[in-house]
């Protein structure tokens, strides 16, 4: 499922295309996706302006002139893809209709955004905008991890009493919002913090350093575009690149990297996901 990296991605290969435009007319080619769509879905999604593209945790919030605001999530295998943007920045021609197309915005600049989902596991909702934060899918969000909100001192605060591993308490959204398995394997494979110590034993100076290193390792993958595993795209179609960039994610019996580091690269289970990571460098 795409994390935070890759949705950001998206929302900013989406703002040339979206962002102060008109949404001319909307398709809306089935009943549904993970959920229902919101009732005259297509209707209210014609003849409006994208005032403002945002994201929250692992959502894209389109602001709309109507006072309502589009929620897109992407889920397992979503892709949206621009095609036909008459300032050449998206060189594709708009195809003909692909099987799995669910969504198609047809903007006014002549641009066609599209929404495609083989496994329809993603998911759309319309609710006003000055209502989204208290959206069933957004109140119980915890701060944005690149945001000024997320602090040392915020973190200490909120894993001092989780008696779960630290992974777990980081995949937790409600502590921080947007990460996932990927990432934070990455991130404690750096902080030298094993997946299975509990986030109540974890010391103050520990949980201190994760706050950086969390921000570092989201904003190199940003910057690498994502990571591409199975079905993440960019708006273009082209992959994301962070995948060549990883120290201990899927790299399961492989040496550790780390400078004279003996270990190999272990995985465990822990609530239904896999762990990777170095039994040597990681306690």
């Amino acid at each position: 499922m795409p994390e935070l990296p890759e949705v950001e991605t998206v929302r900013r290969g989406l703002l040339p295309v979206l962002q102060d435009q008109v949404i001319e007319r909307t398709d809306v080619r089935r009943p549904d996706l993970r959920w229902p769509f919101p009732g005259r879905m297509a209707e209210r999604l014609s003849h409006v302006r994208v005032n403002a593209l945002r994201r929250r945790s692992k959502y894209i919030l389109a602001d709309l002139s109507s006072g309502e605001t589009l929620i897109i999530h992407l889920g397992m295998s979503g892709r949206i893809l621009i095609s036909g943007d008459p300032l050449g920045r998206f060189h594709k021609k708009h195809a003909a209709p692909e099987k799995h197309d669910h969504v198609v915005f047809h903007i006014a600049s002549g641009a066609r955004v599209t929404f495609n989902d083989p496994r329809r596991f993603g998911a759309m909702d319309l609710t006003a905008t000055d209502e989204v934060d208290r959206h069933k899918l957004l109140r119980n969000l915890g701060p944005e991890p690149l945001g000024n909100a997320f602090n040392d001192r915020y973190l200490i605060e909120a894993l001092c009493n989780r008696r779960t591993p630290i992974k777990s308490a980081l995949l937790d959204q409600s502590v921080v919002a947007g990460l996932g398995n990927i990432y934070v394997c990455e991130v404690l494979y750096r902080a030298g913090i094993s997946p299975v110590r509990l986030a109540s034993r974890t010391s103050k100076a520990r949980v201190s350093r994760l706050v950086p290193l969390i921000r570092d390792v989201l904003n190199e993958a940003i910057e690498a575009g994502g990571s591409t595993l199975n079905d993440f795209r960019h708006t273009d179609g082209e992959l994301g690149y962070f995948q060549h960039r990883f120290q201990v994610y899927d790299r399961e019996s492989e040496p550790c990297l780390t400078n004279g580091c003996s270990g190999k690269i272990a995985r465990v289970v822990q609530s239904g996901r896999s762990s990777f990571y170095c039994p040597k460098c990681q306690r």
